[in-house]
C-alpha cells in the first residue's frame, strides 16, 4: 500500500525549532543594533531595520509554506531550470542592477532590494546535488570535476564581475560536499598550502620567506632518495611557489580595488591606521570586549548607541551579541550554530537519495562558511568581505536564501523513506 505523506509528522521539528530561535534573536539583535532612547522606540517601527526585519520574516514564514507545500521531486526535476533562470538574473542584474556600496548586485523595486547572487547559492547547490547524483558520474574522473567546479564557477563569475567578491567566496564552501562523494584530497592539500601561502607572503617579508622556501626544499632534496625525478619534481615545484610569492603583491596591488587592499592592510595590522581602513575592525573588537563575562544587558551597549561600529546590524551583527550579552551570550550563540550544522550534517547521512545528501552537505558548507567568516571578521581574523551572519545579519535577501535552502532540505527529509525515481 502506498505510504501517505503526513509532512506535519514527518519533518523535522528539531531543525525548525533551532531556526525559529535563531531568527527570533537575530531580530531582537537587529533592534539592539540601531535602538535610539531619542529616535527609535518600538521593535515594530516599520521605518527601522527592526520593523523592517519583521516583514522580512513573514515573507519568510509564506517561503516556508510553499516549499513544503510543493512535491519533493520538484527541486531534483527542475534543479538545472532553477539555475539556469538564476544565472540568467545574475547577467539581467549586471545590465540593470541598482549599485550599493560599490557592488552592482541589487535589483530595486520601489523600496524593496533584491540581491539574486543570494538565490544564487541555494539554486547552484540543487545543480551541483543534480549533477553529482546522476547515474556514471563520478568525481575519481577529470571531465566530471571539471564540470562539477564548472557548475560553481560560472555564478562566481558573474558575481565577482558585480564587485562582490565576499559571496563569490561562499561557493568554495561547496567543494567541501564534493570531498564526502569521492573528489580527490590532493584538490584540498592544494588549496590549503596557497592560502597559507598567500598568508604568509602578507605576514613575512618576501625576502624571508623566499630563503625559507628554499632552504625547505633543499632539506627535502637532503633527506629524501636522491634521483632525478625526486630532486627535478622538488625543483619544479619550489619554481611555481616561488612564483606564485612573487605574484602577491602584483595582484594586491594591481588586481584588487582600493577597499580590497585596504581590507588586506586590517587584517594585518588594523592598529597602523586605527581611525582610516582599520576603524572597523578596531572598534568590532572594542565593542566585543566591552561586553565581558555577562555583557551590559539587552539595549545597553555604548558602543551600538553611539554609532562607533559601522554596519553594525549587517554584517557586524556579532558586535552587538558580545557587547550585551558578553562571553555567554556569544557562547550560547556559537552553541546554536554548531547544533543547527551538525543536525544538517546528520540529516545529510541518514538521506537514502545520493541528490538529497548531497544537497545537504551544501548546504552546511555555506552555514559553516558564513558563520566562521562573519565572527571571524568582527573580531580581526579574517578580512571584512561582506559576508552576513545568517539568520541574525539584517537583509530580506539574505534571510530568505537561508530559509529557502533549509527548508528544501527539511522537505527532502521529510521524504528520505521515499525512492526518488527520475524520469
Amino acid at each position: 500500500m502506498r505510504r501517505q505523506d503526513n509532512i506535519v509528522n514527518d519533518v523535522d521539528w528539531i531543525t525548525i525549532l533551532l531556526y525559529g530561535i535563531l531568527v527570533i534573536l537575530g531580530w531582537l539583535n537587529i533592534y539592539a543594533a540601531v535602538y535610539d532612547e531619542q529616535s527609535v522606540k518600538s521593535i515594530f517601527d516599520l521605518s527601522q531595520n527592526s520593523g523592517k526585519q519583521l516583514l522580512f520574516i513573514g515573507g519568510s514564514i509564506l517561503i516556508i509554506i510553499t516549499v513544503l507545500v510543493i512535491d519533493f521531486k520538484f527541486y531534483d526535476t527542475f534543479a538545472y531550470v532553477i539555475y539556469g533562470v538564476v544565472i540568467g538574473l545574475l547577467v539581467f542584474v549586471l545590465l540593470f542592477g541598482h549599485e550599493v556600496a560599490g557592488s552592482k548586485s541589487w535589483f530595486q523595486i520601489g523600496g524593496f532590494r533584491l540581491q539574486p547572487s543570494e538565490i544564487a547559492k541555494f539554486a547552484s547547490a540543487l545543480a551541483l546535488s543534480k549533477y553529482l547524483s546522476t547515474v556514471n558520474v563520478r568525481l575519481d574522473r577529470f571531465f566530471h570535476q571539471a564540470v562539477a567546479l564548472g557548475i560553481l564557477l560560472l555564478p562566481v563569475g558573474l558575481i565577482i564581475l558585480q564587485g562582490d567578491t565576499g559571496t563569490s567566496m561562499v561557493f568554495a564552501a561547496m567543494v567541501l560536499a564534493m570531498y564526502r562523494e569521492g573528489f580527490p584530497g590532493i584538490y584540498l592539500v592544494l588549496g590549503l598550502v596557497i592560502a597559507v601561502l598567500f598568508v604568509l607572503t602578507l605576514l613575512v617579508p618576501q625576502t624571508y620567506l623566499i630563503i625559507g622556501l628554499v632552504v625547505l626544499a633543499a632539506l627535502i632534496i637532503l633527506f629524501n632518495k636522491k634521483s632525478v625525478r625526486n630532486i627535478t619534481l622538488v625543483i619544479g615545484s619550489l619554481v611555481i611557489v616561488l612564483a606564485f610569492v612573487r605574484s602577491v603583491d602584483f595582484v594586491i596591488t594591481d588586481v584588487f580595488k582600493p577597499h580590497q587592499q585596504n581590507r588586506i592592510k586590517a587584517l594585518i595590522n588594523p592598529n597602523s591606521d586605527p581611525l582610516g581602513y582599520g576603524w572597523n575592525v578596531t572598534q568590532s573588537k572594542i565593542a566585543i570586549g566591552s561586553g565581558g563575562f555577562l555583557g551590559k544587558g539587552f539595549l545597553e551597549g555604548t558602543q551600538t548607541k553611539f554609532d562607533f561600529v559601522p554596519e553594525q546590524s549587517t554584517d557586524f551583527i556579532f558586535c552587538t551579541i558580545g557587547e550585551e550579552h558578553g562571553w555567554i551570550g556569544s557562547l550560547l550563540l556559537i552553541g546554536l550554530f554548531v547544533t543547527l550544522m551538525l543536525r544538517i550534517t546528520m540529516i545529510a547521512e541518514r538521506q537514502k537519495s545520493k541528490f538529497a545528501r548531497v544537497y545537504a552537505y551544501c548546504i552546511a558548507s555555506i552555514f559553516f562558511f558564513h558563520f566562521l567568516v562573519n565572527i571571524g571578521m568582527t573580531i580581526g581574523l579574517f578580512p571584512v568581505v561582506g559576508i552576513p551572519l545568517p539568520f541574525f545579519s539584517y537583509g530580506g535577501s539574505s534571510l530568505w536564501s537561508f530559509t529557502i535552502m533549509l527548508f528544501i532540505l527539511i522537505k527532502l527529509d521529510a521524504h528520505r523513506k521515499q525512492v526518488l525515481v527520475r524520469l
